[in-house]
C-alpha cells in the first residue's frame, strides 16, 4: 500500500497540466497540437504541460528534460508516443520496473513498479531546447513532486546534462544537500546527497502565472527524518542522437537502471 497522500501527487499533477507560465512555450506547444504531423493527423494533441507518470510512492524517478513535441504533447504521458520513449520503456521492461515493453496512449494499460518519470521542463519546447529562464520557472514544479515523493524516493536517474543541470538545485531546494562545487553530469557518475537536517517548511509557491485560482501550495517538506541519502546516476540520455549512433546502447541503459533499482531496493 502507499504510504504517500496520493491526493497531493494528483492534484500536482493537475496543476502543472493547467500552468500557462511561459508564453513562448504555451505558444509552441499549442501551435503543434493545432498544425499537427501528418502521420498522427487524426489524433487529438494534449497540447498541455505533461504531468509525471507513475506511483506515488516511488523508490526511484527517472528524470528527463522535456516532452516531445510528437510524443508527450502529442499523448499526453511522459516519454509516451516517440521513439525515445521505445528505448526507455523497453529497458525498464527488461530490468523489470515496468509491465509492458511500449507506451504508445495513456490508456494502453502500462504500469511501472517502484517507478515514476518526470521532467524538469513540462511543456514542449521549440527544438527541444527550454530558455534557461523557462527552465528556471519550471522548476518551482519539481521541487513539489520531490517534495512529496521524499518519504521513499531513493535514487534517481537523470538522463542528459540538461536534465542533470536543472535537477541539481531543485534537489537542493526540496530539502538535499547539493556538494559544491556542484558534481559534473556523465553517464555513469553517482552522486550521493544527504538530506537535510531542517524542519518541514511551508509549501512552495507554484510558478507565477501556473494555475488562475488554485492553491499557492501542495504539500509542505516532509521532516528531515522522513528522507533518506538519495543517490543519482547520470546517463546518456535516450534521445535518437544518441540511440542511433551508439553513443547509449539498450545494455548501457539497463546497466544503469538496473543499479539505480538496486540501490533503491526495488531489485535484489
Amino acid at each position: 500500500m502507499s504510504t504517500q497522500d496520493p491526493a497531493g501527487l494528483a492534484d500536482l499533477d493537475h496543476r502543472i497540466s493547467d500552468c500557462r507560465a511561459c508564453p513562448r512555450l504555451v505558444a509552441w506547444r499549442e501551435e503543434v497540437a493545432r498544425v499537427k504531423r501528418a502521420a498522427f493527423a487524426d489524433w487529438t494533441y494534449w497540447g498541455r504541460p505533461v504531468p509525471g507518470f507513475g506511483p506515488d510512492d516511488a523508490r526511484l524517478l527517472v528524470l528527463g528534460l522535456a516532452p516531445a513535441a510528437h510524443g508527450g504533447n502529442r499523448t499526453g504521458r511522459m516519454f509516451t508516443g516517440d521513439r525515445s520513449g521505445d528505448v526507455l520503456y523497453r529497458a525498464l521492461y527488461d530490468v523489470g520496473l515496468a509491465s509492458q515493453p511500449e507506451a504508445v496512449t495513456v490508456d494502453d494499460g502500462l504500469e511501472l513498479y517502484g517507478v515514476r518519470i518526470t521532467s524538469p521542463v513540462h511543456c514542449a519546447p521549440p527544438e527541444n531546447k527550454p530558455t534557461p529562464t523557462e527552465r528556471d520557472t519550471c522548476r518551482a514544479w519539481l521541487v513539489q513532486e520531490l517534495r512529496l515523493l521524499r518519504p521513499t524516493v531513493r535514487a534517481v536517474v537523470v538522463l542528459g546534462a540538461f536534465g542533470w543541470q536543472a535537477a541539481l538545485p531543485a534537489f537542493a531546494e526540496a530539502g538535499w544537500t547539493v556538494p559544491r562545487p556542484r558534481p559534473a553530469f556523465g553517464h555513469g557518475v553517482r552522486v550521493t546527497l544527504d538530506p537535510t537536517a531542517a524542519p518541514a517548511a511551508a509549501p512552495a509557491a507554484a510558478p507565477a502565472g501556473a494555475s488562475p485560482g488554485a492553491s499557492p501550495g501542495v504539500s509542505p517538506v516532509a521532516p528531515a527524518d522522513a528522507a533518506a541519502p538519495l543517490d543519482l546516476f547520470g546517463c546518456f540520455h535516450v534521445s535518437q542522437r544518441n540511440t542511433f549512433t551508439g553513443r547509449l546502447t539498450p545494455e548501457m541503459l539497463r546497466e544503469v537502471l538496473r543499479t539505480a533499482a538496486t540501490t533503491a531496493g526495488l531489485l535484489p
